[in-house]
């Protein structure tokens, strides 16, 4: 009697592995035919030239097809993830394609690393723990991250090892947005509760600031994104719903924009960053999609609209545009970044 209810739990537990090795087979095949499924989306529809294309998504290690057992054993076993995004913020590539998340809900910095086809961690441990990290950018093989909560800006070797910290007592409030100009090797901080630039040289010593509080010329409320890009300087004044764009030593030279629900217009700006043809980009977490300008300010196109699809956004935040004028899209709500490709053409 015993050995039949042995081998009766022994054949039920073979079929529960049998089970969990075929989910998870069918799960794997899933996981690879999403990865290499190809959505076609270009903005202007036709029968327009198209400007800007949809390229794809980066989330997980999925997107090099390395971690999906893991993921799955993670989840089957009912444990926390980490290795996903779950509330991104700041993007950046460097030379190598690259691409740099800061995630202000895990405390850490996602690394799609493509030239080892996997995703890995900076800040997440050790020297050099993250708090939240919201700005991000790369110059001269350091990763400068900045930590709102910390209020210091921390510098990462392209290995993620802990090479420099920016911030004694109150010399920062609050450190959001990221810029580094390799031409004059500077590194460009916005401090949102100061209301100022803060610039320092590669070893992070402090050169000079720029703005104030204020509605004029080179004033700012409450700024946080930063670009730099060909001997200009362009500064989100989130709260004055506007772009201030600055010389390399701080210099006022134009702006544009203000409050309003059209297209030319800001709500709630968030990450700028310009192409090769110095057409300024504006991510818009309230109208949920970013709004491309040429240099003088006036609108172009812009693309999205509230939603979980390819093209679409909930609650956007940083953009990043590297050197082939790729544009990666931080959508924060929706745990991921969307890449597009400028075509060309104005």
């Amino acid at each position: 009697m015993n050995e039949v209810r042995n081998f009766k739990a022994t054949k039920t537990a073979v079929r529960l592995v049998q089970s969990f090795l075929l989910l998870s087979f069918v799960l794997f095949l899933g996981g690879c035919a999403a990865s290499v499924q190809r959505t076609e989306l270009f903005w202007p529809p036709p029968p327009e030239k198209p400007r800007i294309e949809f390229v794809e998504i980066l989330r997980d290690g999925n997107y090099f097809g390395t971690s999906f057992f893991k993921s799955f054993l993670a989840a089957f076993l009912g444990q926390s993830r980490r290795d996903r995004l779950f509330k991104p913020y700041g993007v950046a590539v460097d030379s190598m394609g690259r691409v740099y998340v800061t995630d202000t809900g895990l405390g850490q910095v996602f690394v799609f690393d493509k030239v080892e086809k996997k995703v890995r961690m900076i800040g997440d441990a050790g020297e050099g723990k993250l708090s939240l990290p919201t700005g991000i950018t790369i110059g001269d093989s350091m990763v400068f991250v900045s930590d709102s909560r910390l209020k210091r800006v921390f510098g990462y070797d392209l290995q993620g090892n802990l090479k420099m910290a920016i911030g004694a007592k109150d010399e920062f409030v609050s450190p959001s947005g990221l810029a580094y100009d390799e031409g004059t090797k500077r590194l460009y901080v916005v401090d949102t509760g100061k209301h100022e630039v803060r610039v320092y040289d590669r070893s992070g010593k402090f050169l000079f600031s720029f703005g104030k509080r204020g509605g004029g010329d080179g004033e700012f409320n409450y700024p946080t994104n930063i670009f730099v890009r060909d001997g200009k300087v362009y500064v989100m004044d989130t709260m004055n719903f506007r772009v201030q764009i600055f010389d390399l030593n701080g210099k006022f030279l134009y702006k544009f924009g203000s409050l309003g629900d059209r297209p030319g217009s800001f709500s709630r700006p968030k990450g700028i960053a310009v192409d090769s043809q110095n057409h300024i980009y504006v991510v818009d977490a309230a109208f949920d999609n970013f709004q491309i300008f040429d240099d003088k300010g006036q609108i172009l196109l812009f693309i999205g609209t509230a939603g979980s699809g390819p093209g679409e956004f909930d609650l956007p935040a940083g953009i990043f545009i590297d050197q082939h004028d790729f544009i990666y899209v931080v959508d924060q709500l929706n745990s991921r970044v969307e890449v597009f490709r400028f075509l060309g053409g104005n």
